[in-house]
């Protein structure tokens, strides 16, 4: 009996600046958008990692008035308060060891435009002060400055983890993040977006199948199965990560739920990462195993033709199957 593929459904992809998707609560959150981006409003972006927050930031840019103006993104949470306010705000020269020259920052490359801060709850309590001086008076010094700095921007915001909290906590002022929260709107992480992790695993297939090399053309039955019951903490970032870790690790036009990560066929992570030889040969052992040995069966399960599997198993040396491997 022949295992039930599943080939890409004929879904029309909606491209909203970027952000794919099919989910009718997507379409209601792009309507959101779209208000908030007609307003002048300080916005923050609440959602999981991996959900776009980004390209929702761009998407509000570039559907207000400022579109033309420019658009800086900086991530908070990638650099040490140095240079996280030398990015922000500039300095002159001798400011600190290595400023050999003045330097404009984000607020003053952005005047007229939009600054997107992601990761805003990692900002240091120091630049937190500064950054709410921008926001109420809409001026800064540059590090190592004395004269004070006028401009015009936007401030789009995003974070992961609750303000509130880092309030509570005092590693957040309370004033700040009234400021930054004056519009919240929360992106839907991928498990909350009926049909998209389908949409969105074809969608990363056929960019994919564009490099050249291997070419998918369905996904077996087991497969979409662990796709769809996987609660995506990475969101899409991680589902793309995925389908381009089947297209390494796979060799047939099937994808099975051999090519994915072990997450995903539900085994725990090892303590020792495994070379690429080294995992072939344990999904194959297992499948010799699962299948007692009938390598017909075998090739199934792995998704692969039964000639693959032979060459497979001379290429890894393996000569029978291990009857006391554990299922």
């Amino acid at each position: 009996m022949g295992r039930t593929i599943l080939r890409k459904p004929d879904k029309e992809l909606v491209d909203f600046y970027g952000i794919i998707t099919v989910a009718p609560e997507m379409q209601e959150f792009f309507a959101l958008v779209s208000r908030v981006a007609a307003t002048e409003s300080t916005v923050l972006i609440r959602g999981e990692t991996g959900t776009g927050k980004e390209l929702v930031a761009r998407a509000i840019h570039k559907l207000s008035g400022r579109a033309r103006r420019p658009f800086r993104a900086l991530n908070c949470a990638t650099l040490t308060p140095e240079l996280l306010a030398s990015e922000l705000f500039g300095h002159v020269r001798g400011a600190f060891t290595g400023a050999v020259r003045d330097r404009r920052g984000l607020f003053s490359l952005a005047d007229t435009g939009t600054v997107f801060l992601d990761e805003v709850a990692e900002l240091p309590l120091d630049i937190q002060a500064r950054l709410l001086r921008v926001l109420q008076e809409q001026t800064f010094v540059p590090l190592g400055g004395t004269d004070p700095i006028t401009v015009d921007v936007r401030l789009i915001s995003a974070t992961h983890q609750a303000l509130r909290r880092g309030v509570t906590e005092r590693r957040f002022r309370e004033d700040l993040m009234y400021r930054l929260r004056v519009v919240p709107i929360f992106l839907p992480p991928l498990r909350q977006r009926s049909g998209d992790i389908e949409a969105l695993a074809w969608h990363f297939i056929d960019q994919f199948n564009q490099r050249g090399g291997r070419v998918v053309e369905a996904i077996d039955d087991p497969a979409m199965a662990a796709l769809l019951a996987y609660p995506w903490p990475g969101n899409v970032r991680e589902l793309r990560n995925v389908v381009e870790y089947a297209f390494a690790i796979g060799v047939e036009p099937v994808i099975s739920l051999a090519d994915l990560t072990p997450e995903l066929r539900g085994e725990p992570p090892s303590d020792e990462p495994a070379s690429p030889g080294m995992a072939e040969r344990q999904r194959i052992e297992r499948a010799l195993h699962e299948s007692g040995g009938r390598k017909s069966l075998a090739a199934e399960r792995l998704g692969m033709s039964r000639s693959t599997l032979w060459r497979k198993m001379r290429e890894l040396k393996i000569t029978g199957w291990p009857r006391g491997s554990p299922r």
